[in-house]
Order: structure tokens, then sequence, then C-alpha cells
């Protein structure tokens, strides 16, 4: 083949190729290309929902394109997060979930139908700052060793969760093995039902979010004796559960709300999508939800990925630690 011939074909091949070089640049700088939707495994009108639609608005003025809100309840977030593992990995599928879907789902769903650690790219997250531990009335305790030393006179202390697993229950599973006393966990649907067993006395306590014990402390029916996280600006003389003298791992750890796409979607996507989420931070509607709900965040995608694996690793320890199983 002479010298002229081969610069002819090499030429040809340039143009060939270059359809394709440029439809990958475009795909880089166009997306997203079409609506994207946020999944929400739980129903609407919860606080998961709320930060969907408030990062969800954000995403729609930053990205350029219209953003829907689908809430997928049931099977303790199975449903949901399933519905995202099998969308295209093309980041126009966003899964917005918390802790105990990611984490405890793995020990208390038998054949969990995916993957945490390989199905998802996590993008961004807000965490919860502290929720008060809230003794019934009847116990007369106004603090942590008060409410101990309540639980070692009785037989065994009736407590309030919403899910086994859940925050409030692997508490007093911790609580009970570090200061030796029993307790029954009584398991509710949601923190409404929970509050109001702990107003009638039926409960000897609960521990949940700020917003929802609220009503039950104001009342006096329960009293804050301790706060699992971070102190709180609403009750600021109580203290946290470590000030107390609680140790362990879990009195570290916070209640998260995640977003992640499907593993397999493209870094360049993964990235567009992490850096707008972080920057909704700075949005003042989205700071007025996170004040709301007494949340901070979001974290960035390598402190995101940081605290879900120490959080994983602290959480299964205490949950494999406390004997939980499969219902």
């Amino acid at each position: 083949m002479n010298p002229t011939r081969r610069r002819m074909l090499a030429a040809g091949a340039g143009v060939l190729a270059a359809p394709a070089l440029m439809t990958a640049s475009q795909a880089q700088t166009t997306f997203p290309t079409k609506p994207i939707r946020i999944v929400v495994p739980y129903p609407a009108g919860g606080q998961t929902d709320g930060i969907a639609r408030s990062f969800g608005d954000f995403l729609a003025r930053k990205l350029g394109q219209s953003v829907v809100v689908e809430n997928k309840g049931g099977a303790g977030g199975t449903i949901g997060c399933v519905e995202v593992k099998r969308a295209p990995a093309d980041g126009h599928t966003i899964l917005c979930t918390i802790s105990s879907s990611l984490i405890q789902n793995r020990v208390t769903v038998k054949d969990l139908p995916y993957d945490p650690e390989k199905d998802f790219t996590y993008l961004a997250m807000t965490t919860s700052t502290g929720g008060p531990v809230v003794a019934a009335e009847k116990t007369g305790a106004k603090n942590l060793a008060e409410f101990v030393a309540y639980a070692r006179k009785v037989d065994k202390v009736n407590w309030g969760a919403y899910g086994p697993g859940s925050t409030p229950h692997v508490l007093i599973e911790t609580m009970a093995r570090q200061y030796g006393f029993k307790a029954e966990v009584v398991q509710y649907r949601g923190e409404a039902a929970m509050w109001a067993d702990v107003a009638a006395q039926s409960l000897d306590g609960g521990s949940g979010s700020p917003a929802g014990s609220a009503a039950v402390i104001a009342t006096g029916k329960g009293r804050a004796i301790a706060i699992l996280g971070d102190r709180l600006a609403s009750l600021p003389d109580v203290a946290t559960m470590e000030e107390q003298g609680a140790k362990g791992g879990f009195y570290g750890t916070r209640a998260f709300a995640a977003f992640a796409v499907p593993s397999a979607t493209p870094p360049d996507v993964t990235k567009k999508l992490a850096d707008a989420l972080f920057e909704a931070g700075t949005d003042p509607k989205v700071k007025q939800l996170m004040a709301n709900y007494l949340i901070v965040g979001p974290l960035n995608f390598a402190d995101t990925n940081a605290r879900f694996k120490r959080d994983t690793e602290v959480m299964l320890a205490v949950l494999k630690e406390i004997g939980l199983k499969p219902e």
C-alpha cells in the first residue's frame, strides 16, 4: 500500500470515529437528558420524603430538568431499593433512603434482594443531630442513672420502637446489656403510636425524633433523660448518653438519609449529581428544611462514603451482639 492510500484510509477512519467521540462528549455535557426521578422507599409525608422533595427541587433548578419524587413504600424499604437497583444506570433514577434499609435490613430481612455495598454508589448524606431518650412519668426518672435504677428494680421495662433493628430497638438492647436489666421491646408502625403509649404510661419509655417526642415531653407524661447523639438546642439541659457514662460505638452513630444511584452509573454522571446534592446544602429552602428536621449536612461524596462505611461496621457488630435475626 502506498503512503498516499494509507493517509486516505487513516483520514476515513478518523471521520468514522468522530461521531462516537462526539456522542460520548455530548453525553457528559448534556446530562441529564430527561426528567430525573427520586425513589423514596417510604410513604409520602414523612421526613425522608421531605428531604427528597427539598433536594429534588434544588436539583431541578440546578440541572435544568424536572425532578419527580416517587414513593415506593413497603417491606421496610426493600421495594424502593430494589426499584433503583434494577433501574438503568444512567443517573436519571436516584434512591433516597434511610440507614435502616441499608444497614439493619441486612440482618432483619431474610434473603435481602439487594446488596447495599455492591448495588449502589452513594452520593450525599444528611445525618440527624440527636434524638431524645424519654422515660415515662411513672418511672420517676430524671436522668440516665435514675432510669437504670428503676429498670433494675422492676422485672423488665417495656420499651417502644418502630421496627426490628431501629435505633430505639438497638438503644434499649444495648443499654440492657451494659447496665444489667431486662427489657421487652414493643414494636410500632411509627413514632406517633409509640409516643401515645408512652403518654398513656403503658410503656416505660422510648426514643425517637425531637419533633415526634415534643408533645409527650411538653405534657410531662414523659421526661427526656438523655440525648442519643449531640445535645439539642430545644433541650439544652439534657446531657447526652455518652456524657452520662454510656460507652460503645453505637452511641456515636447517627441515623442518616442517603442519596444513591445504581453502582454502574458512569463516574462523570455520579460526580455531577454528587456535587449538585452537596451544593444543595447552601440553598435557603434546603437549609430551612434541615433546621426544621434538626438534621445536618449534606456530607460530600468522600465524607458520605466514609460515614457509611464506619456506621455500617459499628451497627452490624451491635446487631450481631444483641442477637437480632430475621423475623
